[in-house]
C-alpha cells in the first residue's frame, strides 16, 4: 500500500467510527427493540472517546477501505501444524503447533530443564497461548511471528471461537459457559498438543482467566510441569465492577439490561447478524474504542481486530457474557507463587482495567508488572514490540529460550547481542 493510499485509509478508518451512527442506531432500535437502548449507551461512550475527523466520507468509500485492508493485511495469516483435542463434553477444540527448529532444539533446553526432567533429551519447553473473548488464536499474530522456530508454541481457539467447534454442552444441553469449563478445555489441549515436558502458559483477558481456572482444578499440573506464566490484560475477579469508561448512569443502565438483551439477541441470531452488517461503521467505532488507546493505531491492525470480533456469532457472545460476573480465581493465583510470572496490561484498558493486573501482581509479589502507557485492551496488537520483548525475557528466565537467542520481528531477549 502506498503512503498516500495509507493516509486515505487512515482517514477513512477514523471517519468510519460514527459517520452514520445516528441513522444506523435508529434502524437498529426498530429492528431489535430493547437491544438498541443498551447498544445506544455503549455507542455513546465510544463516540465520546473517538475523534470524528471527516463527516463527509461516504459509506461506499468506507466499505472500499475495509475491503482494501482485508486484502492487503497479512495479520492472522500464520498457520502451523493443525490438531484437534476434545473437551470433556465432546467439544472439538482446534489448535496449531509451531515446532522448534531442529538446529535450535539442543540449545533451547538448559541444564536446569535437564535436571528437572531427568532425561538426556527432554521434551522442549512448550509455550501455550490462550486468547480472549470474541477473539481467536490469531490475536497473538505478532508474538507468534517473533517466536517461530525459537521455541515450541501451541495456539488454540477456545470453544465456539475461531476454528473450534461450538460448545456441545451449550448447543445440546443449553448449559451455561463457565470459566471452569474453559480451564478443563485448556487441559484437554495440553494433553493432546503437549503431553510431556515443561510448559509456559500465556493468557490474554479471558485466556488469562482460563489459565487461572486450569490451576484451580489441576494444581499438580502447575506444580509438576509449568515453569512460567504470563497474564496479559486479564483479571482474577470483580469484573462486575468495571465501568467500561461510561458515566455512572450509563454503566448502571448497561448492567441492568445487558444480560437480558444479550439473551434476546442470541435467540434472534440471524436477524442480529444482518443488523451487525448494516451498522458496520457504528460497530467499527465501538470496537476501536474498546480495543485500542493510541490515536495512530495502524488501520490494518484495527481492521484485523474488527474482523476477529465480527466473526464471533452473537449467540456465542451471549453465551459467554454471564461467566465473567461469576469469575473469581483470586485464590488460584497462589499456585503460581513460586514461578516466574509476567503481569502486563495497557494503562487505558477499559475492558479489564490495569488495576486488575495490579491486584494480581500484589498477590504475586515476585511477578514482573508491566503497565504500558497509551495502550488499550488489545495491547499485544497495539504495542506488540513491548509485549514480545517482555515475553521473550520471561522465556529466557524460564529456560525456554536460551540466553543469547534472538527473537525475530518485535523485540529480543534481554541478553541478545545487537547486529
Amino acid at each position: 500500500m502506498s503512503e498516500s493510499s495509507a493516509e486515505v485509509v487512515a482517514d477513512v478508518a477514523s471517519a468510519a467510527v460514527a459517520a452514520s451512527a445516528a441513522g444506523a442506531a435508529g434502524g437498529w432500535r426498530r429492528a431489535t427493540g430493547m437491544a438498541g437502548v443498551a447498544i445506544g449507551v455503549v455507542a455513546a461512550g465510544a463516540a465520546a472517546g473517538v475523534a470524528l475527523e471527516r463527516m463527509t466520507v461516504g459509506r461506499g468509500m468506507r466499505q472500499k477501505a475495509r475491503l482494501a485492508l482485508d486484502s492487503a493485511g497479512p495479520y492472522g495469516s500464520l498457520r502451523g501444524m493443525p490438531g484437534k483435542a476434545f473437551a470433556d463434553d465432546g467439544t472439538e477444540l482446534y489448535y496449531e503447533v509451531d515446532d522448534l527448529d531442529a538446529e535450535a532444539a539442543p540449545a533451547a533446553i538448559g541444564p536446569r530443564r535437564r535436571r528437572l526432567f531427568g532425561r538426556k533429551s527432554p521434551a522442549p519447553v512448550t509455550v501455550v497461548f490462550s486468547h480472549g473473548y470474541c477473539l481467536s488464536q490469531d490475536s497473538w499474530h505478532f508474538q507468534r511471528a517473533a517466536l517461530r522456530g525459537v521455541v515450541r508454541t501451541v495456539h488454540w481457539d477456545q470453544r465456539s471461537h475461531g476454528r473450534s467447534g461450538r460448545g456441545v454442552a451449550q448447543s445440546r444441553d443449553d448449559a451455561p459457559v463457565t470459566i471452569e469449563q474453559l480451564g478443563r478445555d485448556l487441559k484437554a489441549v495440553i494433553d493432546a498438543a503437549a503431553p510431556e515436558g515443561p510448559l509456559v502458559l500465556v493468557g490474554h483477558s479471558m485466556g488469562g482467566m482460563t489459565v487461572m481456572a486450569l490451576a484451580d482444578q489441576y494444581p499438580e499440573l502447575i506444580r509438576e510441569r509449568v515453569v512460567g506464566v504470563a497474564f496479559v490484560g486479564t483479571s482474577s475477579g470483580r469484573l462486575g465492577e468495571v465501568n467500561y469508561g461510561l458515566p455512572v448512569a450509563g454503566v448502571n443502565a448497561v448492567r441492568r439490561v445487558l444480560p437480558g438483551v444479550l439473551k434476546a439477541l442470541g435467540q434472534r441470531a440471524e436477524l442480529v447478524e444482518k443488523g451487525r452488517r448494516a451498522t458496520a461503521d457504528l460497530f467499527a467505532g465501538i470496537i476501536k474504542r474498546y480495543s485500542f488507546a493510541s490515536r495512530d493505531v495502524d488501520p490494518a491492525v484495527a481492521r484485523f481486530a474488527e474482523r476477529m470480533i465480527e466473526s464471533t456469532p452473537i449467540d456465542v457472545v451471549a453465551e459467554y457474557y454471564p461467566a465473567f460476573n461469576d469469575h473469581d480465581k483470586t485464590e488460584a493465583l497462589a499456585h503460581f507463587a513460586e514461578l516466574p510470572v509476567l503481569v502486563l496490561a495497557g494503562v487505558q484498558d477499559l475492558v479489564t482495567p490495569s488495576e486488575h493486573s495490579e491486584a494480581i501482581a500484589d498477590l504475586l509479589p515476585d511477578a514482573e508488572l508491566v503497565l504500558v502507557p497509551d495502550a488499550g485492551h488489545l495491547v499485544m496488537l497495539e504495542h506488540p514490540e513491548v509485549v514480545t520483548d517482555r515475553l521473550a525475557d520471561l522465556l529466557t528466565r524460564t529456560g525456554a529460550v536460551p540466553a543469547g537467542a534472538t527473537v525475530k520481528g518485535y523485540g529480543s531477549t534481554s541478553t541478545a547481542q545487537p547486529g
